[in-house]
């Protein structure tokens, strides 16, 4: 009998609160609709409060309360995992008021957005290079920031991706060995573009060893007149990479390599 009634109970503090949300959403009285809004937005529910926000931020535009608007709508896309549309909103927010009083949240905000909605290293980067864009865009604009040293982890993080990206192409061109060309040559290409781009990655090491791995099936496959050449610079590879890596986990494997190379040189 209690459990049917606080069924009930609930019931109708449900439809009342639709029904109040119902002529909220006809209500002319666009104060009422902000100062609802806001708390809504409080409550955390942001489906409700987006829906008037989009509507307050033209009638409203001009004043105070159409910038605060525009912000707190960017925040329920956001706090609604809606990144890529947190994000577009906050850049809106920004080109609109460049000096308002949420500009340096919003542009953190954009580029945090986007490097929570950045997809896996296999996939395609561009909504990484975009979250990196805005992320430094957040830093030059914002130097001394309290929120800095977060922009600066996301920014690396984003990095490491894009670089685990060019790691799985390399690895992907090494496995495919001479099937329809010279995919060692193309490992070596992509893991020292890789290198030079971003010099003080996490994969250093892996691409590193990559590129030796590489340069010696190149000579194993070699034409004759090129073979000892190429073992030259499997030789030459492997003391940068030993000098780099001393104490390296691929150190056995270096060191059979750089044998078996001094030895068919001989």
């Amino acid at each position: 009998m209690k459990k049917n009634l606080l069924i009930a109970l609930l019931a109708a503090l449900l439809c009342s609160s639709c029904g109040e949300y119902n002529k909220l959403l006809k209500s002319t009285d666009y104060e009422y609709k902000y100062e609802a809004a806001k708390n809504y937005f409080a409550k955390g529910q942001y489906n409700r409060a987006s829906t008037l926000l989009n509507e307050l931020i033209t009638i409203l535009k001009g004043t105070d309360k159409a910038e605060e608007s525009l912000y707190m709508l960017g925040m329920c896309y956001y706090n609604q995992k809606d990144y890529q549309t947190a994000s577009q909103t906050f850049v809106q927010y920004c080109n609109v008021y460049p000096r308002g009083t949420y500009s340096e949240l919003a542009r953190f905000h954009a580029g945090k957005a986007l490097y929570l909605d950045t997809p896996d290293p296999r996939l395609d980067q561009g909504a990484t290079y975009s979250a990196i864009q805005q992320l430094q865009s957040f830093l030059e604009f914002y130097p001394n920031s309290s929120r800095k040293d977060e922009a600066q982890k996301m920014l690396f993080a984003l990095q490491d991706k894009l670089v685990m990206k060019e790691y799985l192409s390399a690895k992907l061109y090494y496995n495919l060995g001479n099937y329809m060309g010279n995919n060692f040559l193309s490992c070596v290409i992509t893991a020292q573009n890789a290198l030079k781009s971003y010099p003080y990655t996490v994969l250093r090491e892996d691409l590193s060893i990559l590129i030796l791995r590489a340069k010696y099936e190149m000579a194993i496959y070699s034409v004759e007149d090129k073979r000892a050449d190429r073992y030259r610079e499997t030789v030459d590879e492997y003391y940068a990479f030993k000098n780099e890596f001393p104490e390296s986990k691929y150190l056995k494997e270096a060191d059979r390599i750089f044998n078996e190379s001094e030895k068919l040189l001989k």
